[in-house]
């Protein structure tokens, strides 16, 4: 039998962000980049840790029980978040969406949606406060999140099926748990509920047409993912893609579709609807229809890193200046300057052989 070895860089150096005191940058609302996409939404990973190992994501070969994640003391505070995410709405951003690892695994993170719950936008608008989890703590967390402010959960589920879905999770977890909390979440409120397949061909792509045919008239919205080449450490192949017009045309010939608007420039799904009232299905093309050119999302890591494509090797240190003393104007200034010079465009740009050693794991940035 022979081993797989996965050599992992360290993705969490730290790039640092100087800061001239004497040339600040006023948020304005309309923070641009060098391809004049605006600032628009931002994710933030409160947690680097899953109960999950999404073969895709965090395999159990690299993230196995002596895997060093982070200290508490690296991570933001509840404070740290708020405070920067204050600055971030100032400049533009309207979507805050919450996310890990699994986020529900952060302690007290009812408190921190609350606080973010209060902040508003240049216009005073509430902020589009969303989270996505895997669902396993969803049905006794779900109240408790909708009572402090959050406005809509997605749920990560890959197939209907308990075997393929223990397979795919490889921690035996069922697909009944995670459907209960999705009753939970809907009953609290927290819709309308997005629930992402990552489709693998040849691994979970006969599941396409049960989880469609589940989710339809739930009032829920089913989106399927391209399997993406995140991180270093899932041995993504290209030949395990199942592109997505794939996927339309087997859906649109058991019910036919039709297409629908996107909601906001940026919005990474491409929407469509069943010609026969179903519902609503989308599709997230990373991989065979790059969207950078209409990217509007920044990260922002457990440990205070700025990273601006899911699919970047570094990060701009913002937890430094946090803790150094920074001001708000000088932080805010720090946001500006590192948006205003981002060129990121790697889907546009990816290939078969592009190396990606030292990227950043989907586990510690986020989806």
């Amino acid at each position: 039998m022979t081993e797989k070895t996965i050599l992992l860089t360290d993705y969490r150096a730290r790039r640092p962000v100087p800061v001239d005191a004497s040339d600040l940058i006023a948020p304005s609302g309309q923070l641009a980049d060098t391809r004049g996409r605006m600032l628009h939404d931002l994710r933030i990973s409160v947690t680097d840790r899953c109960n999950f190992r999404c073969v895709y994501c965090m395999p159990k070969e690299v993230f196995g029980k002596d895997y060093p994640y982070l200290p508490h003391d690296a991570l933001l505070s509840f404070e740290e978040i708020v405070r920067l995410a204050r600055l971030f709405v100032a400049h533009g951003v309207e979507k805050i969406r919450l996310t890990g690892g699994e986020p529900l695994l952060r302690k007290n993170i009812e408190i921190l949606v609350a606080r973010l719950a209060e902040l508003r936008t240049p216009s005073g608008k509430p902020l589009d406060l969303t989270l996505t989890t895997n669902a396993s703590l969803l049905a006794r967390k779900a109240r408790a999140l909708a009572d402090a402010g959050l406005n809509r959960v997605t749920v990560s589920l890959d197939a209907l099926d308990d075997v393929v879905f223990r397979r795919m999770n490889d921690v035996d977890f069922a697909v009944a748990d995670v459907l209960r909390g999705i009753d939970a979440a809907a009953e609290a409120g927290l819709g309308p509920i997005k629930v992402n397949m990552v489709v693998k061909k040849g691994f979970n792509d006969d599941q396409i047409e049960p989880m469609a045919a589940h989710f339809r008239h739930s009032g829920h919205v089913l989106r399927f993912i391209e399997y993406m080449d995140v991180g270093a450490s899932n041995g993504w192949k290209m030949d395990e893609v199942l592109p997505s017009a794939d996927i339309l045309r087997r859906l649109d010939a058991r019910w036919p579709l039709e297409t629908l608007e996107p909601h906001y420039t940026g919005e990474v799904a491409q929407r469509w609807r069943y010609r026969d009232g179903g519902g609503e299905v989308g599709v997230i093309s990373s991989v065979t229809q790059a969207f950078c050119s209409t990217c509007t999302r920044a990260r922002l890591s457990t440990e205070g890193q700025l990273y601006l494509c899911l699919f970047a090797d570094q990060g701009y240190d913002l937890r430094t200046l946090l803790r150094n003393g920074a001001s708000d104007e000088q932080l805010a200034t720090a946001i500006a300057r590192i948006w205003q010079a981002r060129t990121d465009n790697y889907s546009e740009r990816r290939s078969a052989d592009t190396p990606r050693s030292g990227r950043i794991e989907m586990s510690y940035i986020g989806g």
